[in-house]
């Protein structure tokens, strides 16, 4: 931690109580700490914030008790108002301390240096950061209502509860709970993230104009899912995808996010075999077109996947896994049934 925001953690920790009673509103005094759910101001009593001083140490840290999770009251901040960028949770200390605002790049280390330009490669890395698991979650929630329960192998996936959501720059900014999903490179660096605003209750997305956005750099990228080898199903959308692996689980997928990007994916050297995942519209039918190309011009063979429906998981939730088993089994090559198709 830098020494300025050593200090603002100091000075937050000398107004703890005051602090809690703000951002922490779910909890309430116990003795000498505040006790809360959690950083999300979940009600609860996990969570223990140190309200005076002490041999333990400073007035301001706090832990989790149920995840082991620690740190100070800009971490509460942060988490709290969903913030990205620490110019942006420390511009929020001093105004809630009424000191005078952050001096142009200030930051702490251990990380890309701030500030982090909004949208960027660092930005997506930190939001994904500030995600956690999706089990329990909403996050799970939403993708259970979309009939994609099976969700091993899905740590590309996280769950954010108060993720930032700005329709454009003339408008005000929102929080709405997301699904965030990280966007990797062949090499598996995050360049990118995806957050999927959702309704309050998990059951669908959120009521607003744009549900979905990506943000960092995405060309050639993919949300990814399972140990790329030489076998590769590639498809739009994060649920097209996870319902086809719904009945392929061992299958290596990768979500491109949008017909454009699905055309241009990078292909790893060690790819013999591409399944291309259709969704039935123009846009589909033309990103399943080139990247068929594309893959067998650098001697790939490149197969298309037909949805009985609309897209694959309108055929999961109208028709169920089995239904769906076998629209994918009548289509893959015999020896990828037998790899990967269990029963």
């Amino acid at each position: 931690m830098t020494g300025k925001a050593q200090d603002l953690a100091r000075r937050l920790g000398e107004r703890a109580e005051i602090v809690c009673r703000h951002y922490l509103s779910a909890g309430r005094r116990q003795g000498r700490y505040w006790q809360v759910g959690d950083i999300s101001n979940t009600p609860g009593r996990s969570m223990f914030v140190r309200l005076q001083d002490s041999p333990r140490g400073p007035a301001g840290k706090w832990t989790d008790a149920a995840t082991g999770e620690h740190g100070d009251l800009l971490d509460v901040i942060r988490e709290v108002l969903g913030l990205v960028d620490f110019k942006d949770v420390a511009e929020e200390a001093r105004r809630f301390l009424s000191l005078p605002s952050q001096e142009p790049g200030e930051g702490r280390p251990g990380g890309p240096q701030y500030p982090v330009q909004a949208g960027s490669v660092g930005a997506s890395r930190r939001l994904f950061a500030m995600a956690r698991p999706i089990g329990g979650t909403l996050a799970e929630v939403y993708l259970h209502h979309r009939g994609i329960t099976a969700l091993q192998g899905t740590g590309a996936l996280r769950f954010h509860p108060r993720c930032y959501y700005r329709p454009d720059e003339h408008s005000g900014t929102e929080i709405w709970p997301a699904l965030v999903a990280a966007v990797t490179d062949l090499d598996g660096r995050i360049t990118g993230a995806h957050r999927t605003w959702l309704a309050p209750d998990g059951i669908g997305k959120a009521p607003i104009d744009t549900p979905r956005k990506a943000m960092g750099d995405l060309l050639g990228h993919g949300v990814r899912f399972g140990i790329a080898g030489d076998v590769l199903v590639a498809g739009e959308g994060i649920e097209t995808v996870l319902s086809a692996r719904m009945v392929l689980p061992d299958m290596p997928m990768l979500a491109a996010l949008s017909a454009g990007h699905l055309a241009a994916i990078l292909f790893s050297p060690m790819l013999r075999r591409l399944y291309v995942l259709r969704d039935r519209d123009p846009a589909g039918d033309a990103a399943r077109d080139c990247l068929i190309d594309r893959a067998s011009d650098v001697g790939i063979e490149a197969i298309g996947l037909s949805p009985a429906c609309g897209d694959f998981n309108e055929d999961l939730c109208t028709a169920g896994a089995e239904a769906l088993r076998q629209v994918l089994r009548d289509q893959l090559r015999p020896e990828d049934v037998a790899r990967f198709m269990a029963g």
